[in-house]
């Protein structure tokens, strides 16, 4: 599903009734079966420009356009959250198949959806367990094949991977680009880790200070499939100046503010 943010703002009013801009028209285009990323200092806007695309929030200004058709997007998308979202009271495999009873999907057919989600993600054998006894990287795989069970053409995703170890990201994004490489659906990955980046993603959307705007899309000249090796490519650490550069200052500024 192709995805276009047609000079999209957003605006908030605070307490004292000032309105405050967190996006400024936003242009973007996302095409079908493309992994960007999405990427700029706190605070700029990343995960409402998320949330706007999911039809969790309706623009102040501008469109969003799934596949040439204006909607809210709830239908087609589905989010991971950086928080791990789980239900500590349902089991893996009920927390899976929660999207799916919302939905109205017969019993059957959630456990069948479910069973495969959780077997694409590793998680064959974890169907009874509760989210207490798993680890961080294990419930966010939880939260990763719930969004997949449900069947969106796009999937959202809000630094999914920062609460996690080092060494627990690494192999997370691995797993993630290897379902990817499976299902081709459209992501949009909201990161600060320009690394984690340039690793994934096809493209690198780069948002400056508040208000966000576009200050640059920056193209990953790497095949697919990636590996770890190819951090030390001249593609890839090309990549990581080029977006430093842009975004250095930016977010000198959004700290003094």
């Amino acid at each position: 599903m192709r995805v276009v943010v047609e000079r999209v703002s957003k605006l908030y009013a605070d307490r004292a009734g000032h309105t405050l801009r967190a996006l400024d028209g936003i242009d973007l285009v996302v095409d079908a079966e493309e992994f960007v990323a999405v990427l700029g200092p706190s605070g700029c806007g990343k995960s409402t420009l998320l949330n706007l695309i999911a039809g969790l929030l309706a623009p102040s200004e501008g469109a969003i356009w799934l596949d040439g058709e204006l909607s809210p997007g709830r239908a087609a998308t589905a989010m991971v959250f950086q928080e791990f979202a789980l239900f500590p009271w349902r089991t893996v495999q009920a927390n899976v198949e929660f999207g799916l009873e919302e939905m109205g999907v017969a019993a059957a057919e959630r456990a069948r959806r479910a069973r495969y989600q959780l077997d694409m993600t590793g998680l064959a054998g974890f169907e009874t367990k509760y989210p207490h006894e798993l680890s961080g990287g294990m419930r966010q795989r939880v939260g990763i094949a719930r969004a997949l069970a449900v069947g969106p053409a796009v999937l959202l995703m809000d630094e999914p991977f920062s609460a996690l170890d080092a060494q627990t990201r690494q192999l997370m994004q691995e797993e993630l680009l290897a379902i990817w490489e499976r299902t081709r659906k459209t992501i949009v990955y909201v990161t600060h880790n320009i690394h984690e980046a340039v690793y994934m993603a096809d493209r690198v959307v780069v948002l400056s200070r508040r208000p966000g705007r576009v200050l640059a899309e920056v193209k990953v000249e790497l095949p697919r499939p990636r590996a770890e090796a190819m951090i030390a490519e001249p593609a890839f650490v090309h990549a990581v100046e080029r977006i430093w550069s842009l975004i250095r200052d930016q977010a000198a500024q959004a700290l003094r503010e």
